[in-house]
């Protein structure tokens, strides 16, 4: 999922450079919303580790 944040990212500022503002737009929202998912499910993945006792690597 960071991997497709990151993709639409360079899409966006790839876009933003040539002029199109539409769908740099575009791709930055959904980069940011990507994103946003992304630290959410890595913050409840860590919350879940802890509660089960599992020491980190």
């Amino acid at each position: 999922m960071l991997g497709w944040a990151l993709t639409f990212l360079i899409v966006a500022l790839i876009a933003a450079a040539l002029g199109f503002t539409g769908i740099a737009g575009a791709a930055s929202s959904m980069a940011q919303i990507l994103f946003v998912i992304f630290l959410i499910l890595f913050v409840v993945a860590l919350v879940a580790r802890a509660v089960r006792g599992t020491p980190p690597m």
